[in-house]
Order: structure tokens, then C-alpha cells, then sequence
């Protein structure tokens, strides 16, 4: 009997002309759709595609064959993926990629009470500031800010993502408080770098009445990690502007002062992603829907930064 695998592939390449094109729409890259049409060819004893380099047509063999599966492949993968979901248990290494900070305050606990649920599962947690490529590093999810939604791709928004200025108590001690953004470039500052892009951020902030005003750091420490600014701003060498989720519990217990209270930086949102294969793996359906009803409930997701803590 012929996979379903080669039997899709062959369907989207017939239906967008190349294998990239199939393979972008699968998740998968073209020369995996190449090898899975090859089998299908070798498998049935017949050509399905005239191959050139700049075209890829259809055999008048292959033109039959799509007219007879193409309308009912949706059913087939429906079908399949219902009874995957009912009966297998979900199992296997999970790979999926985090950053640092928000993946070991905000993730990590969450990660008891899955296991229990779903003690097949062998958690592989990559915790990186960077934007993987799930496809091609081979990640069954990956959780983070600003990624770009490449074909195949879903995104899930986990919460918002809100900017604040914090200090320590030691080093606001003596010091007047700011009464407006201008006014935090008088102060030591600790910026962090990117990664990504090696520029010093720049943060925009607004007030809950829509005013706007830039909020300039001076750059007395630079560093290119979260945490590293947060531990920076907690040893008492400055002020800076860090997401509120990543310093909620030390402004809490009073261990950073919130400056600006009114004011806050819109970052946008944490996501979790991954890819919208047809047939997801029960693993990573679980995950997802896990992270996504655990943060349904979370403080995160309501908080709102005007809000006094």
C-alpha cells in the first residue's frame, strides 16, 4: 500500500507546479518531495511528471492519477490524523527552542504536571535568543518574540509583551526619580545588544492615554542577554528597560522599584510556533495544546502595565 507521505507530495506538486512549491506548502524541502514523487513512480511503475529545469509538468498518466486521488486526499489525511489522535499515545523526544529567561520562569514549571501526563515524551529544550528555523533545524516548536512567519509556519500568541523602566533600591537611593522618559538618560544605563542584529535597542514608551516619548539609556553596561540585564540591574549598577514578565517577581517582592510607573514600551507578544503540517505529531498537538490552555489561565496574558503591583 502505498504512504501518504509520497501520496501528498505528489498532490501539492501537481497542484503548484514544483516540488519547492510542495515542499514550502508540507514543510518539507524539495528535494524531500523529489524523493517522495521518485518512490510513488518507482512504486506504480509509471512516470507521473515530465522534469525539466524549468518546468515540471504532468504525464498524461499523472494527470489521471490526480483527477482519481487529488479530491479525496483531504479526507485520507483528515481521517488518519483523527484516528492518530484517538489512539496513539503521544511519545518521543520533543525538541523545542525558548529563550532563556521567560523558558525558565514561565515554562519549566508548567513541565511537572505535562510529564505526568505524557511520561512517553523525553523533553529536549533548547534555551537561545535567537529565531530558529524549525523545518530545517528539525524543531517540533519554538517559542518566542518577533518571528518571521515563514510559509508553514502557525503562530500561537502566549502574552503580551510590555516594556518597563527598573532600578534597584540601592541605586535609587539618594537619587531623584524621573518624572517623564527624557529623564532616564541621566542615569547609568545598562542596555543589552542584539544578538540578532548587533544594535543597541531603542525603546518608544507610552502611557495608557496614547502620549509617546522615546527613552533614551545612556550605555554604561552593554550586555545581549535578558537575564544578564535584569542580574545587572539587581546588583545596583543602573537603571534600564526590561520586559515586565521577566521582573515581576523581584519588583513584587521589592527586590527592582519600578520608575515610570505610568510608562510602558509595546514590544508586541511571545508566540509559540510551530509547523502546520497536515498530519502534526501527537507529541508536539499535546504540547501545544497544553502550553496554549495553561497560558489561557496565566497572569501574563491579562496583566496590563499600567496596572500598580
Amino acid at each position: 500500500m502505498e504512504t501518504l507521505a509520497n501520496l501528498e507530495s505528489f498532490v501539492r506538486a501537481a497542484e503548484g507546479g514544483s516540488f519547492a512549491e510542495a515542499g514550502r506548502r508540507l514543510g518539507l524541502t524539495a528535494a524531500a518531495v523529489s524523493r517522495n514523487v521518485a518512490m510513488l513512480e518507482r512504486n506504480l511503475g509509471v512516470r507521473l511528471f515530465q522534469r525539466s529545469t524549468r518546468k515540471l509538468s504532468l504525464t498524461d498518466v499523472g494527470e489521471q492519477f490526480f483527477m482519481s486521488i487529488g479530491g479525496n486526499l483531504s479526507a485520507l489525511q483528515a481521517a488518519i490524523a483523527e484516528a492518530a489522535a484517538q489512539n496513539s499515545e503521544p511519545a518521543g523526544v520533543l525538541k523545542v527552542s525558548m529563550p532563556p529567561t521567560f523558558g525558565v520562569m514561565h515554562v519549566l514549571p508548567l513541565m511537572p504536571a505535562f510529564l505526568a501526563k505524557y511520561p512517553r515524551i523525553r523533553p529536549e529544550w533548547h534555551f537561545e535568543n535567537r529565531q530558529v528555523d524549525l523545518i530545517a533545524e528539525n524543531y517540533d516548536a519554538a517559542i518566542g518574540g518577533g518571528f518571521e512567519l515563514s510559509p508553514g509556519l502557525v503562530s500561537r500568541t502566549l502574552a503580551p509583551v510590555y516594556g518597563v523602566a527598573v532600578a534597584s533600591p540601592a541605586y535609587m537611593s539618594g537619587r531623584p526619580l524621573p518624572t517623564d522618559p527624557s529623564e532616564l538618560a541621566a542615569y547609568d544605563g545598562i542596555v543589552m545588544r542584539s544578538p540578532r542584529t548587533g544594535k543597541i535597542r531603542q525603546w518608544m514608551l507610552r502611557t495608557e492615554s496614547g502620549t509617546e516619548m522615546a527613552g533614551p539609556l545612556a550605555e554604561s553596561t552593554v550586555v545581549n542577554d535578558p537575564g544578564a540585564v535584569r542580574e545587572t540591574v539587581r546588583l545596583g549598577l543602573g537603571v534600564s528597560l526590561i520586559a515586565l514578565f521577566d521582573v515581576l517577581p523581584d519588583l513584587e517582592r521589592g527586590d527592582l522599584v519600578r520608575l515610570l510607573p505610568d510608562w510602558y514600551a509595546d514590544v508586541g507578544s511571545i508566540s509559540l510556533y510551530y509547523a502546520s503540517r497536515t498530519l502534526i505529531s501527537a507529541k508536539t498537538r499535546v504540547f501545544v495544546d497544553f502550553i496554549m490552555n495553561s497560558f489561557e489561565s496565566d497572569r501574563l496574558r491579562s496583566l496590563r502595565p499600567w496596572q500598580k503591583l
